[in-house]
């Protein structure tokens, strides 16, 4: 279970938002929403741990999370803009070089089945610096295929994604959500989600 309590964030002498809670558990599906530089990706941060709250407090099964260390990452799979991709590599070795970081081995032939299952067969072995931006999306979203977090912080996931990669990451986040995974989206757009519980969280500026 993640719980928020009383958050707040500032930037330089700008408050971006400030008491900010909300508990979640198995099955929950918690969405985002706010104009840019409402914070958005600054909340996503501090439930990573990368950044501090200027008030408030993140718990993970009732303990602080700067108090739990590798203990609480182990359990996160973070999504950001920069997504985490080395263009030097092509997409089967930049999936396997970056499950081999997680501690999952993956064979080729099972790194280019998920590679096709999020829509990448044919372009495996392709220097990711000539695809496009929406395959580098799809590149990023094939990592959370093979996660075994339980929560998932998700920053504008929906970014240069065609109708058919919006289906698929509503269906990875709806698998994920029905085995008992936490799923907090950052978004401008409305997903369809079948979750067993919902929560929304407006910012603004």
């Amino acid at each position: 279970m993640l719980e928020a309590r009383n958050l707040g964030c500032v930037r330089g002498e700008r408050r971006l938002f400030q008491g900010v809670s909300f508990v979640t558990g198995p099955g929950t599906y918690l969405q985002l929403t706010g104009p840019n530089g409402s914070g958005k990706t600054s909340l996503l941060r501090m439930l990573t741990g990368l950044l501090q709250p200027a008030e408030g407090e993140i718990h993970w099964s009732g303990q602080n999370i700067r108090s739990l260390g590798t203990d609480y990452l182990c359990h996160i799979s973070y999504l950001g803009h920069s997504q985490g991709i080395k263009d030097e590599l092509n997409a089967l070795e930049n999936l396997r070089v970056s499950s081999g970081l997680s501690g999952i081995e993956l064979s080729p032939q099972e790194a280019l089945s998920v590679l096709a299952e999020v829509g990448l067969a044919g372009r495996e072995f392709l220097p990711t610096r000539v695809l496009s931006q929406g395959q580098r999306r799809r590149l990023a979203l094939a990592r959370l295929l093979l996660s075994n977090t339980t929560l998932w912080l998700l920053d504008e996931v929906l970014t240069s994604l065609d109708r058919a990669a919006v289906k698929l990451v509503t269906g990875l986040i709806e698998r994920h959500l029905h085995k008992g995974g936490i799923a907090i989206v950052a978004t401008h757009q409305d997903l369809s989600i079948s979750a067993s519980s919902y929560q929304r969280i407006e910012l603004a500026t």
